[in-house]
């Protein structure tokens, strides 16, 4: 199968044409890794992607422009199921033939060969059969049925494709697969060759280059290199910047640790990932022109197919700390980069509009040869000042009113910067330190002029960073009296410090507010499906107010159902229902979508107290078995694919402004039909979002009319409960006999979902 596209904008690809996907509910393809995770730009490689139910997949969907894909095959090792089968019976075979040749007096066993004749063995599934022995074998193997099929593509990628990470899903009539991402590189690539454990593997002939590795149970991948006198090399790792989490890992990532010898042996540098980068980054200033080895591994020896890593190495632009780490909505900052091999250190960067906010900015900043760095700006409503050394002590202390931001450093282990407080009352002091790519793990501390504590805070979580494994920033929630001398303490609480070590302070009153996170982050849907979604409510400073969702100037026909987030709840399944038709120039090409939250603070009614927050477009990734990181993406993007979906043979005539569901009993929504021969026993309905207890059916009375009964069991449900019912709904089909199929097999048309229907619980009935 050999399938070429040209991809602007995205690629879909036939896959596997020949394979019928059941509407009733196809099994999602899951895809697990790509090896190798990228590709330079201006050339073409293969990629294997391995995953579980990647054979019922029909189509690639491949984001950014400027690359064609092949896919070249298809593949999974044959399972112990297949092995023990086959190996049964050839062993059947064996015994009947042996019992042939004694009934005939023979002497002597049939050959190997005349078994496998008889048995039908083929040449491939012998050869399947020795790939499974081998592999049952390797004492290093973890057998994982979410990694064992493989698609090989290649991908060929034009001179002038973007840089950076493409999202990728593999597709179905009815699913998406979770995505994955290919980097598209500037430096030459190359790929490890096993075995490289003990004697260091040869491919790199120059630099700058990436390696692309995969670390299997206790594997230690080494690779030389030369490099000259007072060459700056960065050796930087991507290995949860490839693969964030894995799912059934613990801990669920890649850990990676790598090391730098001479050649020697003398260890140089050392890395890892359990300080303040996700990934282990090492630098050195070349001391002698030598042969110079790096190694990579997990740091507790763990491996599996999906533990991808690419690794640059060469003397290439590093940022290792901006300051400020931010600035004031509408500004202009003069930010001060440092690092490794920068030749443009000071860059101005204008903030984001207060319409277009959003508090962090990915900026770039051209270095030399072209290569650019990226940094990310954090970005605020308040008025910002810097502190002002020395502040170490009360006399010292630097004065400082409510509602500011302060850009601050900590200098040097042991550095405190103290800040008197004018004003009282009660007070929020957070520190953005860790989140911004600070190595700082701050302390905050709020004492009187006698050394009284009034509120101390370490480390604070924070849901909206989904990559930190350690939430080291501070959050303090303290009362401060409106008379005497208050003071706030900044540290490191690790005792560290240095020019890296910069923060960001913000000190207000509290100011309830919120962010939103929608998930998938992409949408592959047929014209008029209605495509259940999750926006996610992230609540700040005790926000408890009901959020009303919208799109923002969407394409015609498109619209959400059950657009409201509960006060008490922090997310809300819902429906996006996708237009019957579009524009001929559209079809199958990528809708930027935005969603926005509109909510109004408690006590205030005015238009201008409303608080509006996108709702960023992000992937709901599952480590260690637990769900709940929400990863944000850059785009929204809605893909209107194959066929029209089925119409829904009816519509709810729904009670506004919600469906009002007893805690016991029955309920009923009535329906329009459209179909007017339609009767209750041609459809069924699957509930996949609602009240714990509740049922449904469908319901026909005397007269023909058509209603959805909702039964609700006796289960203890908290009176004034709110949220949506996402329903779909299917025919059963049992087609007539005919000649040519005398029996027939039932099979199911698939509705999709009905648009969400919102309910609340109504209050219990006092007896009488």
């Amino acid at each position: 199968m050999s399938i070429l596209m040209n991809c602007r904008f995205f690629v879909f690809l036939f896959f596997v044409a020949s394979i019928a996907v059941n509407q009733s509910g196809a099994r999602e393809p899951h895809l697990a890794y790509g090896y190798p995770a990228g590709c330079q730009r201006g050339t073409e490689c293969e990629i294997v992607i391995g995953g579980q139910h990647l054979k019922d997949a029909k189509d690639i969907y491949l984001a950014g422009e400027g690359v064609e894909i092949e896919i070249l095959d298809w593949y999974r090792p044959m399972t112990q199921g297949e092995y023990t089968g086959l190996r049964r019976k050839m062993d059947e075979v064996k015994e009947a033939m042996m019992a042939k040749l004694e009934a005939e007096g023979k002497f002597g066993e049939p050959t190997f060969d005349e078994i496998v004749k008889q048995a039908g063995i083929t040449e491939d599934q012998l050869k399947e059969m020795e790939i499974y022995r081998q592999r049952d074998r390797d004492p290093k193997r973890q057998p994982n049925d979410q990694l064992e099929e493989q698609v090989t593509v290649r991908i060929k990628v034009a001179g002038d494709a973007e840089l950076g990470k493409r999202e990728l899903r593999f597709l179905t009539d009815d699913a998406i697969s979770n995505p994955l991402w290919l980097h598209i590189g500037r430096w030459h690539e190359v790929r490890e060759t096993e075995p490289n454990n003990n004697e260091p593997d040869q491919a790199i002939d120059s630099i700058p280059v990436v390696v692309n590795g995969q670390i299997m149970p206790g594997d230690v991948d080494r690779f030389v290199f030369d490099a000259r006198k007072g060459q700056k090399i960065v050796i930087e790792a991507g290995a949860r910047a490839v693969i964030p989490f894995l799912a059934d890992a613990v801990p669920g990532w890649f850990q990676a640790i790598m090391k730098l010898t001479d050649s020697s042996g003398r260890e140089l540098s050392y890395a890892d990932s359990m300080y303040y980068r996700q990934d282990p980054v090492m630098y050195f200033e070349v001391p002698k022109d030598d042969r110079y080895v790096f190694e990579i591994r997990d740091t507790l020896y763990r491996g599996r197919e999906d533990f991808v890593y690419r690794v640059t190495v060469g003397e290439i632009p590093f940022v290792t700390s901006i300051y400020p780490l931010g600035g004031r909505v509408d500004s202009e900052v003069n930010v001060t980069l440092n690092g490794w091999n920068l030749t443009q250190t000071q860059v101005p960067v204008k903030t984001m509009s207060r319409k277009k906010y959003r508090p962090t900015m990915l900026c770039e900043s051209e270095q030399g040869s072209g290569v650019s760095v990226k940094f990310p700006v954090q970005v605020n409503y308040w008025p910002e000042v810097f502190d002002e050394e020395p502040n170490n002590d009360y006399a010292t202390a630097q004065p400082i009113s409510t509602r500011v931001t302060i850009n601050g450093h900590i200098d040097y282990p042991g550095d405190e910067d103290v800040y008197k407080i004018n004003g009282g009352g009660r007070l929020i002091m957070e520190v953005e330190a860790r989140r911004l790519g600070s190595p700082m793990d701050s302390s905050l501390r709020v004492t009187d002029d006698t050394g009284k504590e009034l509120g101390f805070n370490d480390d604070f979580k924070d849901l909206s960073q989904a990559l930190q494994t350690h939430h080291a920033d501070s959050h303090l929630s303290v009362t401060v009296p409106g008379t005497g001398n208050h003071y706030l303490h900044v540290t490191d609480s690790q005792n560290s410090g240095g020019k890296d070590f910069s923060y960001r302070l913000t000190m207000r009153a509290p100011d309830s507010d919120y962010e939103l996170r929608v998930t998938p982050a992409s949408i592959i849907a047929r014209a008029g499906a209605v495509v259940p979604i999750t926006v996610f409510a992230l609540r700040k400073d005790g926000f408890d107010q009901p959020i009303h969702l919208r799109l923002v100037d969407p394409p015609a026909g498109f619209q959400l159902d059950g657009n409201v987030i509960p006060g008490d709840a922090d997310s809300i399944r819902m429906t996006l229902k996708i237009p019957r038709k579009q524009a001929d120039d559209a079809s199958g090409q990528p809708i930027a979508m935005e969603m926005e939250g509109v909510s109004m603070p408690a006590r205030r009614s005015r238009a201008r107290d409303q608080i509006i927050r996108p709702a960023v477009p992000a992937e709901n990734m599952m480590q260690a078995f637990i769900w709940y990181h929400l990863v944000t993406v850059e785009k929204w993007n809605v893909v209107i694919s194959g066929r029209a979906r089925s119409a829904m043979p009816f519509s709810a005539i729904m009670p506004a402004p919600r469906v009002v569901l007893p805690q016991t009993g029955e309920f009923y929504v009535g329906l329009n039909l459209t179909d007017k021969k339609l009767k209750a026993d041609d459809l069924g309905l699957e509930i996949s979002a609602g009240p714990p207890g509740v049922s449904a059916e469908f319901f026909q009375a005397p007269n023909g009319a058509m209603a959805i009964k909702f039964t609700m069991e006796e289960k203890e449900i908290e009176p004034g409960l709110e949220g949506n019912l996402i329903i779909s709904v299917y025919k059963d089909v049992m087609p007539k006999p005919t000649e040519e199929n005398p029996e027939p097999k039932e099979y199911r048309v698939d509705y999709g979902y009905m648009p969400a229907i919102p309910f609340g619980i109504a209050e219990k009935k006092p007896r009488r």
